[in-house]
């Protein structure tokens, strides 16, 4: 079957009828031959409207960015494997193939790692900025907070130039503001970014160096928190993804559309899972550290047990980023001279899991969460550092979604419709006065 190349328009359509009338909608097609149906036509052809709560069945946009195949366990950015990428690449190159779409050149990536590093350093009234948050602050709405001000300190980006070089702050920055957040939330003096470090040993020193004392990465793990952000650089048209679209449909800066996905991502139903499996891999450790005993109570319909970290809202097959985070979650526990109790009874759980019926009619799968958690755990990372880790991650891919949909012709502002369902015409009856 050929398509026009321009439009991605099929030569068969979908016929709607209704009230007597048919109505012939486009078909379209990807490039990997994913169909959908345009009804951009529908409402004013037809005055109705489509109701998909949570967008399921909706595609919001043409993208070129990311492709998932969630029944073969599949995704790739920019036609690249994920399995390919996560042994060869780093994430600064990564970032750049998400942003460029092709991935760059030896001198590209010397120029843009060389950019990246020298823009890591904050305005030193930051400082000020992080002092007036409350200790206790979580550090993901410090975070976002921190990306929005940065609007205030830099002129707008409303020129192709003034975006490229925003984008560039976005992701020197975005280190610096994350550990700051958690240095100012236990107390501790802030360290200034070195420009002798690579991207996640850098961010590994201003996390867990001090003044008083040498610090150094060490190279397993900062090559395990690369390999965390290039896992997490983006995925599709996710909630987060589809927050930055939205705000930045209406020409927002790309400060308060980045600002705005990171406090989408904050909660608990998206970037928040892998602090629900270390919580649920804990409660097994406290209890009997039987593995058997609580997938046992999770299959009870009776009880409230979940099994955390399994099944994903697109993958129906093993999530291709779980079986990469399981090699390296053995690496670090390894690095670190031990075992990990956690990753064993975790280990169980899978293996359980994956031989179980129950499961596997289900098809519940480990997804990215499962291992991430652990991970970041043996690294130091405190759990609620976890979702700012996720956000660090996926900033290449907000930026490129949002660059996308900047340079899209066919770009309108969001505007959901909805179906009311309240109150019909009814008299104003005024309140009687005493």
């Amino acid at each position: 079957m050929t398509k026009d190349a321009a439009t991605n328009v099929v030569p068969e359509g979908v016929e709607l009828v209704y009230d007597g009338k048919t109505v012939e909608l486009p078909l379209v097609e990807g490039s990997e031959g994913e169909r959908g149906i345009d009804i951009r036509k529908l409402r004013a052809e037809t005055g109705l409207i489509t109701i998909d709560p949570g967008y399921v069945n909706t595609g919001s946009c043409s993208s070129a960015i990311t492709f998932i195949d969630g029944e073969k366990g599949i995704l790739r950015y920019r036609g690249y494997p994920i399995e390919e990428l996560a042994e060869h690449s780093t994430f600064l190159e990564v970032a750049w193939l998400l942003l460029n779409g092709e991935l760059p050149t030896e001198a590209e990536l010397a120029e843009f790692t060389t950019e990246v590093t020298r823009h890591t350093m904050l305005h030193e009234d930051f400082g000020r900025f992080f002092d007036f948050m409350p200790k206790n602050a979580h550090p993901m709405p410090v975070c976002a907070a921190a990306v929005g001000a940065l609007s205030t300190f830099y002129r707008e980006a409303n020129t192709d130039e003034r975006v490229q070089k925003a984008i560039v702050r976005l992701i020197a920055k975005m280190p610096t503001m994350a550990a700051y957040s958690y240095k100012h939330s236990i107390g501790q003096p802030r360290m200034y970014p070195r420009n002798d470090l690579d991207y996640s040993s850098n961010f590994l020193y201003m996390m867990f160096g001090n003044p008083c004392e040498a610090f150094q990465a060490d190279p397993v793990f900062a090559r395990a928190l690369d390999l965390l952000l290039i896992l997490h650089a983006d995925h599709e048209q996710n909630c987060s993804t589809s927050t930055v679209r939205m705000v930045g449909s209406s020409q927002a800066s790309l400060y308060a559309s980045i600002s705005s996905g990171i406090m989408a991502l904050w909660g608990p139903l998206h970037g928040g899972a892998n602090q629900k499996v270390i919580e649920m891999l804990e409660r097994i450790a406290r209890e009997d550290g039987s593995a058997d005993r609580f997938l046992n109570r999770a299959k009870d319909r009776d009880d409230t047990t979940r099994l955390m970290g399994f099944g994903h809202r697109v993958y129906k097959n093993y999530d291709p980023r779980a079986a990469i985070l399981k090699t390296t979650c053995k690496d670090v526990i390894e690095r670190i001279g031990g075992s990990s109790e956690l990753l064993d009874i975790a280990m169980r759980l899978e293996e359980i899991a994956l031989s179980d019926e129950y499961f596997v009619e289900r098809r519940l799968y480990p997804n990215v969460d499962f291992y991430s958690g652990i991970i970041y755990q043996v690294l130091g990372v405190p759990v609620n550092m976890f979702t700012v880790m996720f956000a660090l991650g996926r900033l290449p891919g907000w930026l490129a979604q949002f660059l996308e949909l900047r340079r899209d012709p066919a770009n309108r502002i969001g505007r959901p419709r909805q179906i009311y369902t309240g109150a019909t015409k009814r008299k104003y009856k005024p309140v009687k006065k005493r």
